[in-house]
């Protein structure tokens, strides 16, 4: 049982002399994942800050980021390299934008290929 007054959920807020006063912790809520039909993602290459190499970037999607790591752990299956899923982009190793635009499409989603 959580006792009602946690001192770390409280850290910055000044003293308050109504007896009736209960602090109101802010959670914030993860966005809700739109259908896949709905989802415009942007299919593209990037070498940026990789030592030269090429990644293929999957940008744009909306969503939580339990089905961001879902998608690209899917990816990374299909396409049989390695990657990560981290702020709301799927970066896939290798230069692979063909391919990830058919499985994307092919999972029915709404992406076309970038640069």
């Amino acid at each position: 049982m959580k006792p009602d007054n946690d001192w770390k959920q409280r850290l910055g807020v000044v003293y308050s002399t109504n007896p009736d006063f209960e602090y109101d912790s802010a959670v914030s809520e993860e966005p809700q994942t739109l259908p896949p039909s709905r989802q415009r993602l942007i299919v593209s290459i990037d070498r940026r800050g990789r030592g030269g190499k090429q990644v293929t970037l999957v940008k744009g999607f909306a969503g939580s980021q339990e089905d961001l790591s879902a998608l690209g752990r899917e990816l990374k299956v299909k396409c049989g390299v390695g990657g990560s899923a981290k702020d709301g982009q799927i970066a896939i190793q290798g230069d692979l934008r063909d391919k990830v635009t058919a499985i994307l499409n092919g999972l029915g989603y709404n992406a076309k290929r970038g640069n």
